[in-house]
């Protein structure tokens, strides 16, 4: 099955594998777009759980995930657990900083893996390179460049270089901070693919 990975901007991406329709930290999104199966929130941050946006792109039998509670959240979730779906799987794993006090560890906010359409797509949330990032097996890894409440590009590249994912797509950059020269950091990886979108322009895996 071929599995398409739009980004929406920011930290915001699409995952579509017909029927399914899953958004990840939808913020600012625009245009007419197909309602969703599941939405999933990596933390409270406003420009990751957006009221707004989780409103429009909901229908009756939405799945909304989070690791908090909110009158939105139909599923609250916490770091190690398994949340499965029709056609899918949705895994918590953890998203802190080591050197700044943006997203604390304590907090138990996240980041997820994927698993659709025989491919494992890891977005992983507002974090710096963290040891629980060594050996994931992830066809695809959605990487924040922006720096300042997430980890930069050099710290990205070390990232890469523990995953060792199929392909990557930069995030978080372009909105608030990061700019596409952040992005293009991590061309010359040496790891894997890098694919830079911009414009709700996607690609397809699988």
């Amino acid at each position: 099955m071929s599995v398409r990975i739009t980004w929406l901007g920011h930290a915001s991406v699409k995952i579509e594998a017909p029927p399914t329709v899953i958004y990840l930290d939808p913020w600012k999104v625009v245009g007419p777009q197909r309602a969703a199966d599941a939405i999933l929130i990596t933390h409270a941050h406003h420009d990751h759980f957006s009221p707004e946006d989780v409103r429009r792109l909901s229908r009756p039998g939405t799945r909304v995930v989070a690791p908090m509670n909110d009158a939105l959240v139909t599923d609250c979730i916490a770091v190690g657990e398994i949340l499965q779906f029709a056609g899918f799987s949705v895994e918590a794993l953890p998203a802190y900083n080591t050197d700044k006090d943006f997203h604390p560890r304590d907090n138990g906010w996240v980041g997820y893996i994927v698993s659709i359409g025989g491919q494992r797509i890891y977005h992983a949330g507002d974090t710096d390179v963290i040891p629980e990032m060594q050996g994931l097996k992830v066809d695809v890894a959605l990487l924040p460049v922006g720096g300042t409440y997430t980890m930069r590009p050099e710290e990205c590249l070390k990232a890469l270089a523990d995953i060792a994912p199929g392909r990557v797509i930069p995030i978080h950059f372009g909105d608030i901070v990061g700019t596409r020269a952040d992005a293009e950091r991590l061309l010359d990886n040496g790891i894997c693919p890098v694919h830079i979108l911009e414009g709700e322009e996607s690609i397809e895996v699988g």
